[in-house]
């Protein structure tokens, strides 16, 4: 059975659904006709380069095909859709062991002005070492993308993902395993679609994994940007901190959904999220919905929070007493803000590149 059929078999997804409790499922579908897989999703192109622009190295390449399985944690509904429709659209970032980088990678993804898809599969070795950042650009009305895959053991991974993409719809699903005593960070940096979706599950089978999880996420004018996490700690002596900052704008609405498991036999386990929302205007809406559920009563600590506010009168004050304008001084605050969960996402020369993005790009003229 392939998954168009796997899809179509599977029951449409209930609001009492955690993942699908604040965005339906039709309205991230790319016809809003939940019973069709539709055949005209084309492939975005791909280019790889490092950070200066000169070609990467031997080691790390883009290869067609999926070469790692989907296990069944992840939700059926969105991964089955978006293997259906990226059956022609998938392709493996593989990562021989040993592989280290100086300076970051940088993985374009160019959509165009048509609905666009893409499956892609990571495959990285062992006791690797090396930071990538993927950006999504273009003006697709609808753009799904599905990353499975594996960490290897011993791994140092920095891994930002950069929705910059003109208008329309993004569709995100992570399905990627974490392996021993590998250390990661995933970053989350989102602007610029009207509405988005995203379900980042990240599963630690191995003992000693160690994942940060990051997100630094600006909404204006009208969208929607809706991201559930789930972190599965299945293995002894695993850690993880999600760490999730929302600006939001206009009558946007962001919504921040977090899934600490951990499982019975995961001793020693450390878990925490905490997601905060800076809320810029009266008709702007936040919501977050941190959970917990431990079933291993030998852990180190599960914790959550969450906390909504908007910006400070003081610190406004005090910048303005100092000589910003109004405006100048806002920007600097939300920035500050942004940037407290984006500097944690890679190196020195990665943040000061992704700070330059913040800086110069969307964020800049969206605020």
């Amino acid at each position: 059975m392939d998954s168009a059929e796997t899809y179509l078999m599977v029951n449409s997804p209930k609001k009492a659904n955690h993942l699908w409790r604040y965005t339906p499922w039709r309205r991230v579908h790319p016809t809003g006709n939940i019973d069709e897989v539709p055949e005209d999703i084309i492939a975005p192109k791909l280019s790889m380069t490092m950070l200066d622009g000169t070609p990467v190295p031997a080691g790390i390449g883009i290869e067609t095909g999926a070469k790692v399985e989907i296990d069944d944690r992840n939700d059926p509904v969105s991964v089955n859709f978006l293997r259906a429709v990226t059956k022609n659209s998938t392709f493996t970032l593989k990562v021989e062991n040993n592989f280290t980088s100086e300076q970051p990678i940088i993985l374009q993804i160019q959509t165009d002005d048509v609905n666009c898809g893409l499956h892609l599969s990571l495959d990285i070795g062992r006791h690797c070492e090396f930071e990538i950042v993927t950006i999504i650009i273009g003006a697709a009305p609808w753009f799904g993308i599905l990353r499975s895959g594996r960490v290897g053991d011993g791994t140092i991974l920095n891994d930002v993902m950069v929705g910059s993409t003109d208008s329309g719809m993004l569709l995100r699903v992570d399905a990627i395993n974490i392996g021993r005593d590998a250390q990661v960070k995933v970053g989350t940096i989102s602007s610029g679609s009207e509405r988005t979706k995203s379900d980042l599950r990240y599963m630690m089978d191995e003992p000693g994994g160690h994942l940060r999880v990051l997100g630094s996420i600006l909404s204006t004018r009208k969208m929607q940007i809706d991201h559930h996490i789930e972190i599965l700690h299945h293995a002894p002596e695993t850690y993880s901190r999600l760490n999730w900052h929302s600006a939001c704008d206009g009558n946007s609405r962001t919504i921040g959904t977090g899934m600490l498991r951990v499982a019975k036999g995961a001793r020693g386990a450390d878990a925490g999220q905490l997601f905060h929302n800076l809320l810029l205007s009266d008709k702007a809406e936040a919501d977050s919905i941190p959970e917990l559920e431990v079933s291993e009563h030998d852990v180190v600590g599960c914790g959550h929070g969450t906390a909504n506010g908007p910006v400070d009168e003081d610190q406004l004050f005090y910048l303005e007493s100092r000589g910003f304008h109004p405006d100048e001084a806002k920007l600097a605050l939300i920035s500050a803000f942004l940037n407290s969960t984006l500097c944690e996402m890679g190196s020195i020369t990665l943040h000061h590149w992704l700070a330059k993005q913040l800086e110069n790009g969307k964020y800049q003229s969206l605020l």
